[in-house]
């Protein structure tokens, strides 16, 4: 399968700090993949280099088989995009946006805008200032899509509102997903969210990718295993793929990537009275990963991992 998108050693500093540090991004096409890190990991800026409202220090991006810095009109306007915040004309009324935005393209989905506007009871008359969050939110979603682009970038677009508002916007992107082709590239901080519709995910950690694989994958490489000894551990505990431990008198607790038949074996050679494995949601993955100490972080590409 093709690619929607391909970087190649993408980079860019900002005064000495390298916040994208040599990205090799593949975003198969008709894929959810979710772009995820801490604050400040470098998800933004990479977005920023993608839509080329950044140039890169050094390496290369293409959407949709065009190099972002050549890309040609007819390319530009297969690709949709809802910023963070939903940034608009707010001084505008929502009717006066579309008629804004709709000469720009030549396909435009009119009626997909109306049925969301409508779902939504969103007055066209209303100015953009005096919607909702959440309203707000789903008119750039609409105007995003009412092109019926095959490449829809996602900026944290359900930042700031609340469950019922996020929901309904999940459920509106579900339902574009469903479009045969589709290519979608978000990045989120509600894992939750993530969890619901990403089929791949990758983590920037410094700017660097350290994860690259199927959303199930990762979340069921990492377990926790909750171990209550005879007596305290006298020396750190020692096993491949650790990203964690504690220990509080005779309890332990480690978080272990690809949990298997070594580290069973090393427990054992501890003589425990009891032992629990524990699964993790993905927010709980993400976060006992993104905590760990960066210069042992395992890595995820596709289907392996490597540690």
């Amino acid at each position: 399968m093709a690619n929607a998108i391909v970087t190649d050693r993408l980079t860019k500093y900002f005064g000495g700090r390298r916040v994208v540090n040599g990205l090799n991004l593949r975003v198969r096409e008709g894929s959810v993949y979710a772009l995820l890190g801490r604050n400040g990991a470098g998800k933004s800026t990479t977005i920023r280099m993608l839509l080329g409202l950044l140039k890169p220090d050094f390496g290369t991006a293409e959407l949709l088989g065009e190099e972002v810095s050549q890309i040609t009109p007819a390319t530009r306007a297969q690709i949709g995009w809802v910023g963070e915040g939903h940034p608009l004309y707010r001084w505008m009324t929502v009717d006066g946006a579309i008629r804004f935005v709709r000469p720009f393209y030549q396909q435009w989905n009119g009626e997909f805008v109306d049925q969301v506007l409508d779902h939504f009871d969103i007055p066209k008359k209303k100015r953009l200032s005096k919607l909702s969050n959440g309203q707000r939110a789903q008119v750039s979603l609409a105007l995003a899509v009412a092109p019926d682009p095959k490449l829809l970038i996602l900026d944290d677009p359900t930042i700031g509102l609340d469950a019922v508002v996020r929901r309904d916007f999940l459920e509106s992107i579900i339902q574009i997903i469903q479009q045969q082709g589709r290519t979608i590239l978000f990045s989120s901080h509600i894992l939750s969210d993530v969890d619901r519709v990403a089929d791949h995910i990758g983590i920037l950690s410094d700017g660097v990718l350290r994860v690259d694989c199927p959303t199930e994958h990762f979340r069921e490489s990492i377990r926790k295993v909750v171990v209550e000894l005879t007596e305290p551990l006298k020396e750190p505990p020692a096993c491949p793929g650790l990203l964690s431990s504690s220990a509080s008198g005779e309890r332990l607790e480690l978080v272990i990537v690809n949990y298997g038949d070594e580290h069973r074996a090393y427990i054992d050679s501890l003589s425990p009275r009891s032992m629990d494995v524990l699964e993790f949601n993905l927010e709980d993955a993400f976060v006992e990963y993104t905590r760990g100490r960066k210069g042992t972080m395992p890595v995820f590409r596709r289907e392996e991992l490597h540690v």
